[in-house]
């Protein structure tokens, strides 16, 4: 009954949060997801509702790069891929949704 609660709760924030952050054509959303084995990244057009580049740490390359999939440094390559990705589509400046 107690996680239920909780569960919830959190849903309930997550909205509360989600319900402020748009992306726009010029400055689309940002969202970030991390699990416990992967992150996961994408970059968000909220008007259209398209994804315009995505990166995570079970593409093949990233996963050639990392022994770990969950940690610091593979932040860091994801953050780097879903940049270059970003600027190859022309994208310079996004809203952060941390996806909470």
């Amino acid at each position: 009954m107690k996680a239920g609660k909780i569960q919830k709760a959190a849903l309930r924030r997550k909205y509360h949060v989600r319900k402020k952050v748009f992306g726009t054509p010029d400055r689309p959303r940002l969202s970030v997801f991390r699990s416990n084995r992967h992150i996961y990244t994408q970059i968000i057009d909220d008007t259209a509702g398209a994804t315009l580049a995505s990166a995570s740490t079970k593409t093949k390359i990233q996963r050639d790069q990392l022994p770990n999939s969950g940690n610091i440094k593979a932040a860091e390559i994801v953050g780097e891929a879903i940049a270059k990705q970003a600027l190859s589509v022309g994208i310079k400046c996004v809203c952060f949704d941390r996806n909470r």
